[in-house]
C-alpha cells in the first residue's frame, strides 16, 4: 500500500427500497445506471480514482460480490479489497472493519468513507473540500462534510457548525448533530445558514477513528477486530467471520462515534449532492424536457408535466398527468405521486409481509457466470432464458424436485449429463431428469444462450444441490 494517500472506503451494502421496483435486494440502486451510463457504484469509484487516492476498499453484501467486482473491472479499477459482510451491521462496524484492515498495512492511512449510491455533480468542488479537510483529519479530528442545503429538507439529519478552525480555511468545529427535523424547523435551519445536511461522508485517520471507537463503543471495536482476525480470503474477496460479525452491535457511525466525540470538524460544501433516496430525488438531479419530464425507455407522453416516467420493458404511455412517478419493469409497475415517493418503501414492506419475491430479485437475475431471466411461470412449469459468458460454467448440481429441458439458442453448449459429456449447437436440445447430476459450460469465446423449461412439483431456486462450483458458492 502507498503511504500518504487517502484510501476511499466505499459502502455498498444498501438495498434502496425507496427506488423499487428498479432497486431490489439482489440488484440494488448502487448497481444501477440511474444518473449516467455508469452505475452509481462506478460513478463513486471513478471520482475517487485520482492521483491523491489509493486503491479503493469496497464493503458489500456477499450476495453482490461478483457484480461489484465486474462493475469495477469494467472501468479498470482494481480495488484494494472487496470485503464481504455476512450480515448488515450499519456504518460504524463497516468503518471499523475498513480501519482495522487498512491499519495492518499502513498505520498512517487516511480513510475517506462514503456511500456508493449518491450523486455528486461537481467533483472538482468535492476534491477541493477533501483537500481542505485533510490537514484537519491528520491533526486528529474526525471530519464530516456538510452539504449546503437547497431546501427545507425533512428527510436528512443536519450538522450545525460552530467556530472556524484556526489556519484551516473552510473548516469549522461541529456544535451539534441534529435529527431529521419537521418542516417548520427545517425552514428555520435553512434561513439561519449555519446548518448543513449530513451526507454521510467522512475523513479521518485509521488511528484516530479506532481510538474514538474504542472509547465510545468498545464492543463494536472488539467484535470487528475478531471478525477481521478470523476472516478468510476467498478468490478476490475478503470474507469476515460470520459468527463474530453477527455478534457486533448494529449502529451508525454518527451515533456510535461522531456524536460522542469532542474532536469533530465539518467542511461545508456545495457540490451538487443527492442521496437519490427516492424517485422524486432522482427526478430532481436528471435532465428534463421542456415540460419538466424525465423519461427513459419506450415512453410516449401527452399533456404530462413534471413527471418521471421510466420503462425497462414494454411501452408506457401517460396522458394528462403532472408530478407523477411511473416505473415499469418486466414484472412490476409503480405509480405514485412525487409528493408520496418516499412511501414506496411501504410497498416493499407489504411485499415482504405477503412473502412475495418482487422485492428480492428482478425477472432478470445476475449470476457470476452470466444471467437468467424468467419468461413464463405457471403451476408446475416455468421457462427461462439462460446466458453464459465466455469460459463460464454453472455449478455441478442436481435437483430433487424438478426436471429440465435445455434448447441451445446461440453458441455452443458443453453439457455434463450424468456420466456423459456432450456438445450441443444451435437448435439442439437435451433433457435433465429429476435427480441427475448435470452442468452447463461455455468453452467458447462467444456468449451462450439457452432456453430452459423446468417442470415439477417445486421450482424454487433453493432446490439446487451443488457438488463443485468455480465461484465458491455453497
Amino acid at each position: 500500500m502507498a503511504k500518504g494517500n487517502i484510501y476511499p472506503v466505499i459502502l455498498s451494502g444498501g438495498t434502496g427500497t425507496r427506488l423499487w421496483p428498479l432497486s431490489r435486494a439482489l440488484y440494488p440502486k448502487q448497481l444501477q445506471p440511474l444518473h449516467s451510463e455508469l452505475s452509481l457504484l462506478q460513478e463513486t469509484a471513478s471520482r475517487l480514482s485520482g492521483d491523491q487516492f489509493a486503491k479503493p476498499l469496497i464493503i458489500c453484501n456477499q450476495e453482490h460480490r461478483f457484480i461489484v467486482a465486474e462493475h469495477l473491472q469494467a472501468i479498470d479499477i482494481q480495488p484494494e479489497a472487496i470485503v464481504l459482510e455476512p450480515i448488515g451491521r450499519n456504518t460504524a462496524p463497516a468503518a471499523a472493519v475498513a480501519a482495522i484492515i487498512l491499519a495492518e498495512h499502513d498505520p498512517e492511512a487516511v480513510i475517506l468513507l462514503m456511500p456508493s449510491d449518491h450523486v455528486i455533480r461537481d467533483s472538482a468542488t468535492f476534491q477541493a473540500a477533501i483537500e481542505a479537510a485533510l490537514p484537519v483529519a491528520e491533526n486528529g479530528a474526525l471530519v464530516t462534510f456538510g452539504i449546503q442545503p437547497t431546501s427545507p429538507e425533512t428527510g436528512y439529519g443536519y450538522i450545525k457548525k460552530s467556530d472556524a478552525i484556526a489556519d484551516q480555511p473552510g473548516c469549522f468545529a461541529v456544535e451539534a448533530f441534529v435529527e431529521k427535523p419537521d418542516l417548520a424547523t427545517a425552514e428555520i435551519f435553512l434561513e439561519e445558514g449555519s446548518y448543513f445536511w449530513n451526507g454521510g461522508i467522512f475523513l479521518f485517520t485509521v488511528a484516530n477513528f479506532m481510538a474514538e471507537l474504542e472509547r465510545s463503543s468498545p464492543e463494536i471495536a472488539a467484535a470487528c477486530r475478531e471478525a477481521v482476525q478470523k476472516s478468510i480470503t476467498d478468490m478476490d474477496f475478503h470474507r469476515l467471520d460470520e459468527e463474530s460479525f453477527a455478534a457486533c452491535p448494529s449502529n451508525s457511525i454518527d451515533y456510535a462515534v461522531m456524536e460522542k466525540s469532542e474532536n469533530v470538524a465539518v467542511v461545508p460544501v456545495d457540490m451538487g449532492w443527492s442521496d437519490v433516496g427516492s424517485w422524486d430525488a432522482l427526478w430532481q438531479v436528471l435532465d428534463k424536457d421542456g415540460d419538466g419530464n424525465v423519461t427513459s425507455g419506450d415512453v410516449i407522453l401527452k399533456g404530462t408535466s413534471n413527471s418521471l416516467i421510466r420503462s425497462e420493458d414494454k411501452l408506457v404511455t401517460a396522458v394528462g398527468l403532472s408530478d407523477t412517478i411511473i416505473v415499469a419493469t418486466e414484472d412490476a409497475i409503480l405509480v405514485s405521486s412525487k409528493e408520496d415517493a418516499q412511501d414506496v418503501k411501504l410497498i416493499v414492506d407489504e411485499l415482504k409481509s405477503q412473502e412475495r419475491l418482487e422485492h428480492i430479485s428482478h425477472a432478470k437475475v445476475y449470476r457470476p457466470w452470466g444471467w437468467y431471466q424468467t419468461l413464463e411461470r405457471r403451476d408446475r412449469f416455468q421457462v427461462k432464458v439462460i446466458s453464459l459468458k465466455p469460459s463460464a460454467k454453472i455449478s455441478l448440481q442436481r435437483h430433487q424436485q424438478r426436471a429440465e429441458h435445455w434448447v441451445v439458442v446461440s453458441g455452443i453448449a458443453t453439457v455434463t449429463r450424468g456420466e456423459e459429456v456432450i456438445e450441443l449447437e444451435e437448435n439442439q436440445s437435451t433433457y435433465i431428469p429429476i435427480g441427475m447430476m448435470h452442468r452447463l459450460e461455455n468453452l467458447t469465446k462467444d456468449e451462450l444462450q439457452i432456453i430452459e423449461v423446468q417442470s415439477g412439483d417445486y421450482l424454487g431456486e433453493d432446490d439446487i444441490e451443488r457438488f463443485d462450483d468455480k465461484y465458491g458458492r455453497d
